[in-house]
């Protein structure tokens, strides 16, 4: 492993895996300080933290990261290059949604146990025990659209950064945006006091979407079904996750769970059958838009009268894909006019034909998301 996040992102330009970019470097170079301070602080040893912020702060807690910048910029991955050669042994990096559902479940638990007094003690119990577990905390995707998370992200934090809690973020979105329309805004206004108090805010103005240049090239529609159209699904969704282990996630959907088997870095794979055989409909596919970026979709098939069913509920999905300009890769039994042709149905699955072949195209794939309110 490389002495620092600079080291390995010359690395990855020697292999040819990045391509050398000005504004990459920058952020590397302001990971790479805190890298180094966080280095010095400990020596390599275990108590890393420990050493720098002893018997009352010998010196103040070093600053943290929060990247922000458009989709595509390599984000992800310079944190990841951050995380991974940081010399912290008590770390953890985690997509923020999966964070703030674990949050969730320990605030339950904590309350649930009877032994605090009012709600403060229990965010505080919470704190303490994230804190524990890990003095390096680094996010993807940090972006905040539940009332829920934007009520307890002030407090929780206050008690993180109160117990020298360093931490990394990337997100889409500068801190004055997060939560932007939110109900009750001003009781979250804190939080971003607090992001931009206790992390260096850097914005990656790089000009290549990388994500993007990947997708023009790719065959992003396969068809036929078989191995060769599975292999170049297996392909795209490696490049994509750029190696990360996928892992499942649980999103909720109006108090329920919509369970996600195969994601990583804002892309997930689904069957057609995960997706259109179960009863789902725009709300569950709502929530995904909310996440991923690109959905891979395995298997989609020629459909009739007989799966009339499935047929409209892939529709369902396909409209809020591309109203919320998610990218679409897929496998399929046909081409998009020829897998619905006969059948109730099968005039209207035209536009959905029609918004397939449009998907594919590079004006739609350079199109940028809606912002959420």
């Amino acid at each position: 492993m490389p002495d620092g996040p600079l080291q390995a992102y010359r690395a990855l330009i020697e292999t040819g895996e990045v391509h050398p970019d000005a504004a990459q470097f920058a952020v590397v170079d302001r990971l790479e300080a805190l890298s180094e301070t966080l280095s010095q602080a400990g020596n390599g040893n275990g108590g890393v933290l420990k050493a720098l912020f002893a018997s009352r702060r010998v010196a103040p807690a070093p600053k943290g990261v929060y990247l922000f910048g458009a989709v595509g910029r390599g984000k992800s991955m310079l944190m990841d290059l951050f995380y991974e050669t940081a010399p912290v042994p008590s770390k953890r990096r985690v997509h923020f949604h999966a964070f703030m559902q674990e949050v969730h479940r320990l605030i339950h638990r904590e309350r649930n146990r009877g032994h605090h007094n009012q709600d403060s003690d229990v965010i505080k119990a919470v704190a303490k025990g994230v804190a524990r577990e890990s003095s390096l905390l680094c996010f993807d995707e940090l972006h905040v659209t539940d009332i829920a998370d934007a009520m307890i992200l002030g407090r929780l934090f206050k008690k993180l950064f109160e117990r020298d809690i360093v931490m990394v973020a990337t997100s889409n979105r500068p801190p004055t945006d997060l939560y932007k329309g939110g109900i009750n805004r001003e009781l979250f206004a804190p939080f971003i006091d607090m992001i931009e108090e206790r992390l260096d805010v850097v914005h990656l103005e790089a000009e290549q979407d990388y994500r993007l240049a990947f997708l023009q090239q790719a065959d992003v529609y396969c068809t036929p079904l078989g191995a060769e159209a599975r292999r170049a699904l297996d392909d795209a969704f490696e490049h994509l996750v750029g190696g990360e282990p996928p892992s499942p996630l649980d999103l909720e959907v109006q108090g329920r769970m919509l369970h996600v088997p195969c994601q990583a870095r804002h892309v997930a794979r689904f069957s057609f059958q995960e997706l259109c055989d179960r009863p789902l409909g725009a709300a569950d596919y709502l929530v995904l838009t909310d996440h991923f970026h690109t959905l891979v979709i395995d298997d989609i098939p020629r459909m009739d009268a007989a799966r009339r069913n499935e047929a409209t509920r892939f529709v369902t999905l396909i409209d809020v894909l591309y109203d919320n300009r998610v990218n679409l890769i897929c496998s399929a039994d046909a081409p998009p006019e020829e897998l619905y042709i006969h059948g109730d149905g099968a005039f209207e699955f035209q536009r959905t034909a029609s918004r397939l072949i449009e998907m594919r195209s590079d004006h739609y794939l350079a199109l940028q998301r809606p912002q959420a309110a």
